[in-house]
């Protein structure tokens, strides 16, 4: 589990340092950073999958995900005594990215090559990866850290000495993509795998021609694919290897006297039917309002007979009724006994739903001066974080 998360330099998250519990609620007003967290987390989760620097592409480049503020905020300013306005750059631009549990922790540090040093070359605005770490424990200190990466060279602590096992790494790649040798390294291996198992459900298709709507061929299908796509098979596991009791329960909640089933045809692809009550016959996926079919996506979703260690939800009231909502937070609840799970929303009564379980985490976010903070987290609040490139 994610006991902290700690994001400096990216968008409007100058030095955001959140902890985190086994369920949590992330709200804000529109504008406040919920979004650019959402986008952080995501980004981190990239250098396990080889895609940071291309991720940092499509947002457009390094230099405009830097924090746009001075890099020094006084009391002056904050107060509105004195105007905003930047100086000359006492240290090195750089995006750090970085969390910790209670096993192992892991930063980035990301930033542009010093001009000049690269020779010719049409990708001098290429962000290189300038510090990566792992270490042991909730939080970094220099006796415990176990893998160092510093520009090109990697190096691993063996006993009470370091041993090199890369000297030309590539400033474009993380460490996950380069280092991975399971007997010299084991803790990149294990940090890769726990980032990959990483799940995101952002924002599910529902219109007409949507995946999820239309017979699909089917295989075993314990995770269900981010966009939906194999629904019908991700149910159908759900009813053979998973909690089918808990799916039954998940349905009758929503939608009272309903049962779900899937058809088979002869080709091997699979249909959702949905029988409700005063039917003659089951819907199919393609009769299924907007709501209907979003939420039975969250229902294969959440109740995966593969756990992952983190689940993140960014809005997923978008389409529900509010009545569905409560039906939602329980699913969510349920599922937050077998994995952490992140909820990033606007709804008040699925908010308010969650805050009634014991195991939330409640955590809102507000902007000051541009910059993004959780509010009521002040200096003794904020959970201990070191940078281990912090002067650079």
């Amino acid at each position: 589990m994610i006991n902290t998360l700690a994001i400096s330099n990216y968008r409007s998250l100058f030095n955001l340092v959140i902890p985190f519990g086994k369920l949590n609620v992330i709200t804000g007003e529109n504008a406040s950073g919920k979004s650019n967290l959402y986008k952080a987390l995501r980004l981190l989760s990239e250098t396990a999958q080889g895609g940071v620097i291309n991720s940092l592409a499509r947002e457009g480049g390094l230099n405009s995900t830097f924090w746009a503020g001075p890099e020094n905020i006084t009391k002056g300013m904050r107060k509105g005594e004195a105007e905003i306005q930047g100086g000359p750059k006492q240290k090195a631009a750089r995006l750090r990215l970085g969390f910790s549990g209670d096993d192992f922790g892991y930063s980035i540090s990301l930033g542009l090559p010093p001009p000049g040093n690269l020779g010719p070359t049409a990708f001098a605005l290429d962000p290189e990866i300038k510090r990566e770490c792992i270490w042991a424990g909730n939080a970094f200190r220099p006796a415990s850290l176990l893998v160092d990466r510093s520009g090109p060279i990697v190096k691993i602590r063996s006993k009470r000495s370091w041993e090199v096992i890369a000297q030309h790494t590539s400033n474009f790649e993380s460490i996950f993509s380069q280092a991975v040798d399971p007997t010299k390294a084991p803790e990149i291996v294990a940090m890769k795998e726990k980032i990959r198992s990483w799940r995101f459900y952002d924002h599910f298709r529902s219109d007409s021609e949507a995946p999820a709507r239309l017979p699909q061929l089917g295989t075993r299908t314990p995770v269900l694919h981010h966009d939906g796509r194999d629904l019908a098979a991700a149910l159908q596991t759900i009813i053979e290897i998973g909690d089918v009791a808990a799916l039954d329960e998940a349905i009758t909640d929503a939608f009272p006297g309903a049962s779900l089933s899937i058809s088979v045809q002869q080709d091997g692809r699979f249909n959702v039917n949905l029988r409700q009550e005063g039917l003659l016959r089951p819907l199919s996926g393609s009769e299924l309002s907007d709501g209907t079919l979003r939420y039975l996506l969250w229902v294969a979703a959440l109740l995966t007979p593969r756990p992952p260690p983190l689940m993140v939800l960014n809005e997923p009231e978008t389409s529900l009724h509010p009545d569905l909502l409560p039906a939602l937070a329980r699913l969510i609840i349920r599922a937050a006994k077998n994995t952490q799970v992140w909820v990033i929303s606007h709804a008040n009564r699925l908010i308010a739903a969650l805050e009634d379980s014991e195991e939330c985490c409640s955590l809102q976010l507000d902007k000051c001066l541009g910059q993004t903070q959780l509010v009521g987290q002040g200096m003794l609040d904020e959970p201990l974080w070191l940078w281990p490139d912090k002067n650079k």
